[in-house]
């Protein structure tokens, strides 16, 4: 719900672009946003939701790399919503092949600054 109320707010702030290759650009900052926002929280212990936490945990069971973990489960969905009607388009594609890369990037980045017993320098 705060999600939703927050980009109620911001909706009309956004820029919209003409051009194809803003708006791809534009997605892909949003699916570099989005994980690192996933990966913050991940570290942080905040407690995984559904998703992330089927991803955490097949991740734990399969010892697949995070990346590919999550790329599939969105992969899924994809499926999933397709075979029920859904629409597919480039800016679902690039956030399903793109979101597991960018949470394991964060995932990383951030434990390398945070979690390192020497501490960052």
């Amino acid at each position: 719900m705060i999600i939703a109320l927050v980009l109620d707010f911001l909706l009309p702030y956004l820029p919209t672009f003409d051009s194809f290759i803003l708006k791809v650009g534009e997605a892909i900052t949003g699916i570099v946003v989005t994980g690192f926002g996933g990966g913050l929280y991940l570290i942080a212990n905040l407690g995984p939701g559904p998703r992330d936490g089927l991803m955490t945990g097949l991740q734990r069971i399969t010892k697949l790399p995070i990346a590919w973990v999550r790329s599939g489960l969105e992969l899924m969905a994809i499926a999933a919503g397709w075979t029920m009607g859904g629409s597919v388009g480039i800016g679902i594609v690039l956030f399903a092949l793109g979101i597991g890369p960018a949470v394991a990037a964060s995932m990383y980045g951030l434990k390398s600054v945070y979690c390192d017993p020497t501490g960052p320098d």
